[in-house]
């Protein structure tokens, strides 16, 4: 077979941020051409096959270019999609380029994954939507991100994030401080995601006056929440009899995203998890979306897929060691 050489110009990206640290990025891509010889000079790719192979990797390399140009970020699972043969799909237009809100540092928060992307549709057509899936799915954060919008449009007046307050492994009695104090850790990823969005100053503000609270699930006992976007995050951890509480909280003008994740439930065994029952009998309902992210939709390091296939393969095989859920 003869092989033939051509080069592919990087242009409108920094090639640097594009192929990622120590060219993990390049190197992953490369895996998927074993026949071609692929080398980066500067801006310059210089490849190296048959014609077949390097027609292959052009249009592929177009697709991973465009996705750095639309989300400002690639990933290994990123380029892992891409590659599929539906891989173009996952750029189409309208809410790729949708920014959501922009964060502090000039930082733009968009929906950066083909799930995210149906979460944020569902949010916009839906009074109420669940968001399932593994650690690093983005599920909270980009509720978080759906809310401060609809903060700053004025669509709402305030924010509502809530969790429950179960110990996982640790004891909240012996935690220093008063009650807040207490309760504050467990909210710690709520505050750290509206961190990256709202500056330091106007988020103590908010957060003094109520326009933006965060309050464990238990406090939501009573209340009407009314022009307000409501999240209920780590709702796993929910009781059946504390989820349909919560749920009946729901104004007449009110958005509720809830959000979990099943393999990750915190509650005493042979208690079964609130989010999981609400899905089981709520999946029906037209009004009420429901989004399955999984482990394409993880934006973290790398390893925190394969180490979410490591325990799922784990518990395949030892399934009496899982917690009842």
């Amino acid at each position: 077979m003869k092989l033939e050489n051509r080069e592919i110009a990087i242009e409108g990206v920094n090639p640097a941020d594009l192929f990622g640290v120590n060219n993990q990025n390049l190197k992953h891509l490369k895996n998927f051409f074993p026949k071609l010889s692929v080398l980066s000079r500067g801006s310059i790719l210089k490849i190296n096959g048959d014609l077949e192979s390097m027609d292959e990797f052009e249009r592929k390399f177009e697709l991973i270019v465009r996705h750095f140009e639309t989300f400002n970020s690639l990933t290994i699972n990123n380029i892992d999609n891409l590659m599929l043969a539906n891989g173009a799909s996952l750029l189409t237009k309208g809410m790729d380029d949708e920014i959501l809100v922009h964060g502090n540092g000039g930082n733009k928060i968009k929906a950066r994954t083909v799930n995210q992307k149906k979460l944020v549709e569902a949010v916009y057509n839906h009074d109420m939507v669940f968001a399932v899936g593994p650690a690093g799915t983005g599920k909270t954060y980009t509720a978080v991100a759906l809310a401060v919008r609809a903060l700053k449009a004025k669509e709402i007046k305030r924010i509502v994030l809530t969790r429950p307050a179960v110990e996982a492994g640790e004891n909240l009695g012996f935690l220093p401080g008063d009650l807040k104090d207490k309760l504050d850790p467990y909210l710690m990823p709520l505050y750290d995601a509206l961190r990256d969005m709202i500056p330091p100053d106007k988020l103590a503000n908010m957060l003094e006056t109520g326009i933006i609270e965060i309050a464990p699930l238990a406090f939501m006992r009573g209340r009407t929440l009314d022009k307000a976007f409501v999240i209920l995050d780590e709702a796993q951890n929910s009781t059946s009899l504390q989820m349909k509480m919560f749920l009946t909280r729901m104004g007449m003008t009110a958005k509720f995203v809830i959000t979990g994740d099943m393999s990750q439930v915190d509650l005493p065994l042979r208690q079964k998890s609130g989010l999981n029952y609400a899905l089981e009998i709520l999946e029906d309902i037209e009004e009420i979306g429901i989004i399955r992210l999984g482990k394409s939709d993880i934006i973290r390091h790398k390893l925190v897929c394969k180490i979410i296939e490591a325990y799922e393969k784990s518990e395949e095989k030892s399934p009496q060691n899982e917690k009842s859920q």
